[in-house]
């Protein structure tokens, strides 16, 4: 059984910065995806980054370019998401999730991630 498990949420000064993991087990392939998605009270779920394991490739969304990083820690099987220069628009849940990889853009697009994290609380006070 896949688990993906977040951690490193809080609460935070505007400015300020969080390091967000995202825990992983059960997964067998060695070929996947894994993304950041937040949604915030009361609006949709929207996509925040993306990195794949074949290549290293990130993406990243425009309201997480200049501030927010996604890095993978192969043998600890974590990804991280590095942010800084918070801004109360940041606040929402943040979810990892994780699927076989089709490439970043596409499983955006298509909504294709299998696996879900059951989210970390971001707070970013003015």
């Amino acid at each position: 059984e896949v688990q993906l498990v977040e951690s490193g949420g809080g609460l935070v000064q505007a400015g300020g910065s969080l390091r967000l993991s995202c825990a992983a087990s059960g997964f067998t392939f060695d070929d996947y995806v894994t993304g950041w998605f937040r949604q915030a009270p009361g609006k949709e779920r929207d996509w925040v980054s993306c990195i794949s394991s074949r290549d290293g490739t990130t993406y990243y969304a425009d309201s997480a370019k200049g501030r927010f990083t996604i890095s993978s820690d192969n043998a600890k099987n974590t990804v991280y998401l590095q942010m800084n220069n918070l801004k109360p628009e940041d606040t929402a849940v943040y979810y990892c999730a994780r699927g076989f990889n089709r490439g970043c853009p596409y499983m955006i697009a298509m909504g294709a991630f299998n696996s879900w994290g059951q989210g970390t609380q971001v707070t970013v006070s003015s």
